[in-house]
């Protein structure tokens, strides 16, 4: 009996030892312990989870300071935001229904514009930054919206008025089904720098005068006269009855841009981003120009081959006046 009891003793002495030696568990790294648990885990769970620590993980510094942000979307048409695009629009006589500027935003331009809204009665609110950033869904605002009329679009034949008014050869950019707004402001500001009377856009399949074009035009959208035309062949057809030359640019032109005369009644057609001019349209061009390219890119961005032309065309302009 009494050994039997030290055997219990014994016993229970030796599993309190066993249990005071066992090895420790040893310490596994996070990618062993992903891979341990995803054997025993049910697929669903395992999936769920790692799913979770995807989204955990350490994230750019770029991702990190833009978290929070929305995705910029297009505004609506009686939205315009920036300083240089409210500025413009206040001095060009817009209809400006009410002003938002952001609290404590006093520096630059910000009183350029208080004293314009207040020369014509505008309404001004001063509201905290957040509410701006939330109307202008991720875009660049400076701290400045405003509640605008949408830009007036008007005829082709009021274009050719007031360039006549000007004692001017007219001088008009067609864009051929062209989509990005960032590429019509830019055009437009380069169209209001050199001279052009008036731009001409399609009806359908090209970009209208959006919030965004406002904004990237930094203003010109003021200032520069719009038309919206239906058939593109058939104005040109139109315009070439009225004296008008029309210059395409096209990578396969037959001449260099500087090359071409590109003074009198013009018409420079720009094509679409990706597809560039239609085929109608090139056959009815007087003349197609290219713009010789030595490095590796064989293309240009619609704006800045725009850009180009127009600019070409004023230094022939002046250069004839001298």
């Amino acid at each position: 009996m009494e050994r039997k009891n030290k055997n219990k003793q014994e016993g229970k002495t030796d599993k309190k030892r066993s249990n005071d030696f066992r090895p420790r568990k040893k310490s596994h790294t996070p990618q062993e312990n992903r891979e341990h648990r995803s054997v025993h885990e049910p697929r669903e769970k395992r999936e769920k989870r790692d799913d979770r620590e995807t989204h955990t993980a350490v994230e750019p510094r770029e991702m990190r300071d833009n978290r929070g942000m929305a995705e910029p979307r297009e505004l609506p048409e009686d939205v315009l935001i920036g300083r240089n695009a409210v500025t413009e629009a206040l001095k060009a006589g817009r209809g400006v229904n009410k002003l938002l500027l952001a609290e404590g935003d006093k520096e630059g331009s910000i009183s350029e514009i208080v004293a314009l809204a207040k020369e014509r009665g505008i309404i001004i609110q001063s509201v905290e930054r957040g509410k701006i950033e939330a109307i202008a869904g991720g875009l660049r605002h400076q701290g400045v919206l405003a509640y605008v009329s949408p830009v007036a679009y008007v005829e082709v034949e009021d274009i050719l008025k007031a360039a006549e008014a000007k004692g001017e050869a007219p001088f008009l950019l067609l864009l051929d089904e062209l989509e990005d707004p960032h590429n019509l402001g830019a055009l437009l500001r380069t169209a209001d720098a050199t001279g052009v009377h008036g731009v001409l856009i399609p009806k359908r399949r090209s970009v209208p005068l959006t919030a965004t074009v406002a904004k990237t035009s930094a203003g010109a959208i003021e200032y520069v006269p719009v038309a919206r035309i239906g058939n593109i062949a058939q104005t040109i057809k139109k315009l070439k009855d009225k004296g008008f030359w029309v210059a395409g640019a096209d990578m396969d032109g037959s001449q260099n841009y500087y090359e071409a005369d590109l003074t009198g009644p013009l018409v420079l057609v720009v094509g679409s981003e990706g597809k560039g001019m239609g085929r109608l349209t090139k056959e009815q061009c007087d003349f197609i120009v290219r713009m010789p390219m030595v490095g590796r890119i064989n293309s240009l961005n619609a704006s800045v081959a725009g850009s180009i032309l127009m600019y070409e065309s004023m230094r022939q302009r002046l250069a004839k006046k001298k």
